[in-house]
């Protein structure tokens, strides 16, 4: 708990330093962001945290530079995950997951062992949220529901998505292969939207470096790695630029379009033989 109140108070002293900077009273930052003038004194006193929304309104009002909202966003992240962890249970951790989401105009993510977040299926996020795990089973369709909800922003204007996959992940199938032709179905789907870009590395490619983990790149400043306890949120330079690189070289690896549909679509034929051999 003390360590969320240090971080709030960080975060009132960034939001002011920067209020002051700009050269403008509490009043006025309200007014230009369109916000309530006590919203901007609770955050800046440390006793709110603010909600996507109200960040992008103040970080267009202060017309942040890119350094000065890698600070805003990297402080951020890091109490979204406390306040997850506070609420209890995979729900709130989805929660917190979906916010991130709706704050972030750019998402990139690689994955070597599963489908992303944002393009499984409901049944494959149900099982990939409780599978192998000691949960409770109405808290991970709870927590499977507000992922899947929270997959609306692939269809929002003005966002900007790229997903790269080994062939691995494609292949790795919760549940049974028959829930496995959907969730390729769903991937050719998405495949064709114009504003997101989908790829697959075919195990034949040799792979350009050990994919250990998947991460999810968020803007330019925060990158967020999850695991089965929790998610690791990483905000240093170093540690972004890695998974910046990974993400670069894999991605020069993987085939899209036409060829990845017909890629997947071979995947799909795969997994219903599958089907049809278990019954």
């Amino acid at each position: 708990m003390e360590d969320r109140r240090d971080r709030l108070r960080a975060l009132g002293e960034l939001l002011r330093r920067l209020r002051k900077r700009a050269g403008l009273t509490g009043k006025e930052l309200a007014q230009r962001a369109q916000i309530a003038q006590p919203t901007v004194s609770r955050i800046e006193t440390g006793r709110l945290l603010p909600t996507p929304e109200t960040v992008e309104r103040l970080v267009d009002a202060l017309a942040l530079d890119e350094n000065e909202r890698a600070e805003l966003d990297g402080l951020l992240a890091r109490l979204r995950d406390e306040v997850s962890r506070l609420k209890g249970g995979l729900a709130g951790r989805e929660a917190a997951n979906a916010a991130r989401l709706r704050a972030a105009r750019r998402v990139r993510s690689f994955q070597s062992a599963m489908i992303p977040a944002l393009l499984q299926t409901a049944e494959y996020a149900r099982l990939a949220l409780a599978i192998g795990r000691d949960v409770d089973e109405e808290d991970a369709a709870k927590a499977a529901a507000v992922r899947v909800e929270s997959q609306a922003v692939l269809f929002e204007a003005g966002r900007e998505f790229a997903f790269v996959l080994t062939e691995g992940a494609v292949r790795t199938w919760p549940g049974s292969p028959a829930l496995m032709v959907a969730q390729i179905d769903r991937l050719v789907q998405v495949s064709t939207l114009s504003h997101v870009r989908l790829g697959v590395v075919p195990w034949t490619v040799e792979a350009p470096a050990f994919p250990l983990h998947g991460f999810t790149l968020f803007d330019d400043g925060v990158s967020v790695v999850e695991s089965l306890t929790g998610d690791l949120t990483m905000t240093q330079a170093h540690e972004v630029a890695a998974h910046e690189e990974t993400f670069e070289l894999f991605g020069n690896a993987a085939v899209y379009g036409d060829e990845l549909r017909d890629f997947l679509g071979q995947i799909a034929q795969d997994m219903k033989e599958l089907t049809t051999r278990s019954h």
